[in-house]
C-alpha cells in the first residue's frame, strides 16, 4: 500500500463516518471507500482513497467529470438522465470489473445508490481510465481530457486503484459529492 497522506479538509471525519455506518448498514465493504469531490479545481487531485478504519487518505488522484450539456472544464453539471454525458452526484457501489476499450483495458460497473444516480448502470458510467489524463495534478490548468459521464482517471491510477484496493475487495462504495 501506498504511504497515507494528511487527510485533506475535503475530505472530512464526519464524512468518512457517514459512509462507514451506510456501507455497514447496506452490507457494503467497511475498510475502503473512494470520495471525489467535484466542488475542487479539476486540475488538482480531488478523488480520494480512504482507508476507513484508520481515517487515513491512502491515496490522491486527478479525475475527469462528463462534458455533457452545459458543463465545461471550469464547472461540471449534473445529470442522472441517460443520454446526458453528464457526471452524477452520490454513492455508487462499484461492481465487477470488465473489458475497456480505453486506458488500461478494464473498468469497473458503478451501481447508483441515490435517486440523483440511480440510472448509473443503465447510462453505462463506469471507473475507467484514459491515457489522456495525467498523473499529477497540472493546477491553475484545468483538466481538458473529459468523460461522458464516468469518473475517469489515469492509467496509473486505475491500476493502483486495482492493485490496492478493487481487486480484493467487493461492494466498495464511491461517493461523488459537491
Amino acid at each position: 500500500m501506498a504511504q497515507s497522506v494528511s487527510i485533506p479538509v475535503e475530505v472530512s471525519v464526519d464524512r468518512m463516518e457517514q459512509l462507514k455506518l451506510f456501507s455497514k448498514e447496506k452490507g457494503y465493504n467497511t475498510r475502503y471507500a473512494i470520495f471525489i469531490d467535484m466542488s475542487i479545481h479539476s486540475g488538482k487531485n480531488r478523488m480520494f482513497a480512504v482507508d476507513l478504519h484508520s481515517n487515513a487518505v491512502i491515496y490522491k488522484s486527478l479525475v475527469s467529470h462528463g462534458m455533457g450539456g452545459d458543463s465545461t472544464p471550469k464547472t461540471p453539471v449534473f445529470s442522472n438522465v441517460v443520454g446526458s454525458k453528464q457526471s452524477s452526484l452520490g454513492k455508487y457501489r462499484i461492481g465487477i470489473k470488465s473489458y475497456s476499450r480505453w486506458g488500461v483495458h478494464y473498468h469497473y460497473k458503478l451501481h447508483g445508490l441515490e435517486s440523483t444516480n440511480s440510472n448509473a448502470y443503465r447510462r453505462n458510467i463506469v471507473l475507467h481510465s484514459y491515457a489522456c489524463n495525467p498523473d499529477h495534478e497540472i493546477y491553475p490548468e484545468h483538466l481538458t481530457c473529459y468523460s461522458e459521464g464516468c469518473p475517469m482517471v489515469s492509467n496509473t491510477d486505475l491500476t493502483w486503484l486495482h492493485e490496492n484496493i478493487l481487486r480484493d475487495n467487493t461492494n466498495v462504495v464511491m461517493w461523488i459529492y459537491q
